[in-house]
C-alpha cells in the first residue's frame, strides 16, 4: 500500500511541475514569436559573416517549434524565401532538440550541468551538420517548394499579445497532454517499482554499446521529448547510463518517422538519407561524449 501511495505522490508532483514549466515556457516562446516574424528571421540568417549565420540559425531553431513535424513548415517557408541553405539546415537540426521546453524540462529533471553540456553539444553538431551539408552541395537536393502565407483570422488578430500567447500555450500543451501523462506514469512506475539492480545489469553506465542502439530505437518509437524526459529521469535514478537516455531522446525527437515523411516532400532522397544518418550520428556522439565525461 505504501508503494502505491508513493507512486501516486511521485506522479502528482512530477506532473504538476512539468505541466507548469511547459505552459510557462510555451507562453514566453509564443510571445517572442509574435515579435519576430518569418521575414525577419530570413534577414537575420543572411549575415556577411557566414559563421554568424550558422550560429543565428541554430539559436533561432532553439526558440521555435516544439516538435520535429512542426519544424518542417517553417523550414519550407525559409527556403522559399531564399534563406541561406546551411543556416537553415542548422535550424532544422536544432529546432526539435533544443527548444526552450526541452531545455527547461531537462534542467528541472536531470540538472543544469548536464543540460548545459547538452545545449553546447547540440549547438556544435547543428552548426557542423549545416556546414557539412552546404559544403557537400546538398542545397541542390531541395525540391522547389513554394509556401502560401497564412493570414491570421480577425478573431486572432484582435487578441492582445499576452492573450494570444496564453491561447497558443494551451494549444501547444493540450495535444501533448497524453504524451506527458504516459511519460510521467511510466517514470513514476520505474521510480517506485523497478529494482535498481535490474536497470544497472542491462543498461548501466558502463555499457556503452547501449548508446547507438538507443539512438536507433528512438526513431521508429517517435518518443516525444516531453514523454521521454520523465522516463529518462527515473531510469538514470535507477542506474541507466545518461548517454543512452540522451541518445534515445535525440533519436526520437530529432528524426521521427512522421518528420522523415514530411521531409521527403521537401528534400530529394539523398538529403533525406543524409538527415537520418546525421541525427543518428548526433545522437550516438552526444550520448558517448556525455557518458564518458560524467
Amino acid at each position: 500500500m505504501q508503494r502505491v501511495l508513493d507512486f501516486l505522490m511521485s506522479f502528482l508532483i512530477l506532473f504538476i511541475e512539468l505541466s507548469a514549466l511547459f505552459i510557462l515556457i510555451s507562453f514566453l516562446v509564443s510571445w517572442l514569436q509574435q515579435k519576430v516574424p518569418e521575414e525577419r528571421i530570413t534577414r537575420i540568417l543572411h549575415r556577411p559573416n557566414k559563421w554568424l549565420g550558422y550560429l543565428y540559425g541554430t539559436g533561432l531553431g532553439a526558440l521555435t517549434p516544439f516538435c520535429s513535424c512542426s519544424t518542417i513548415p517553417i523550414l519550407a517557408g525559409l527556403l522559399s524565401s531564399n534563406a541561406p541553405f546551411g543556416p537553415s539546415m542548422s535550424f532544422l537540426i536544432a529546432s526539435p532538440l533544443m527548444n526552450p521546453v526541452v531545455v527547461a524540462l531537462l534542467g528541472s529533471l536531470l540538472g543544469w550541468k548536464l543540460t548545459l553540456m547538452y545545449v553546447l553539444m547540440i549547438t556544435f553538431f547543428s552548426i557542423l551538420v549545416g556546414v557539412v551539408w552546404d559544403r557537400l552541395g546538398f542545397r541542390h537536393a531541395v525540391k522547389s517548394v513554394r509556401v502560401r502565407r497564412s493570414v491570421h483570422s480577425e478573431e486572432g488578430a484582435s487578441l492582445s499579445g499576452w492573450r494570444r500567447a496564453l491561447q497558443d500555450a494551451w494549444a501547444f500543451f493540450y495535444p501533448l497532454l497524453p504524451f506527458l501523462l504516459v511519460g510521467v506514469v511510466i517514470g513514476a512506475l520505474i521510480h517506485n517499482f523497478i529494482p535498481a539492480d535490474f536497470v544497472m545489469t542491462y543498461a548501466g553506465s558502463d555499457k556503452l554499446w547501449t548508446i547507438p542502439i538507443a539512438s536507433i530505437i528512438g526513431i521508429p518509437m517517435y518518443i516525444r521529448a516531453e514523454a521521454i524526459l520523465p522516463i529518462g529521469d527515473a531510469l538514470v535514478g535507477k542506474g541507466m547510463g545518461v548517454g543512452a537516455v540522451m541518445a534515445l531522446l535525440i533519436g526520437g525527437a530529432g528524426a521521427s518517422i512522421p518528420e522523415v515523411v514530411l521531409l521527403s516532400k521537401l528534400f530529394h532522397k539523398k538529403l533525406v538519407i543524409a538527415f537520418v544518418v546525421s541525427i543518428l550520428f548526433v545522437a550516438t556522439s552526444t550520448g558517448l561524449i556525455m557518458q564518458m565525461i560524467l
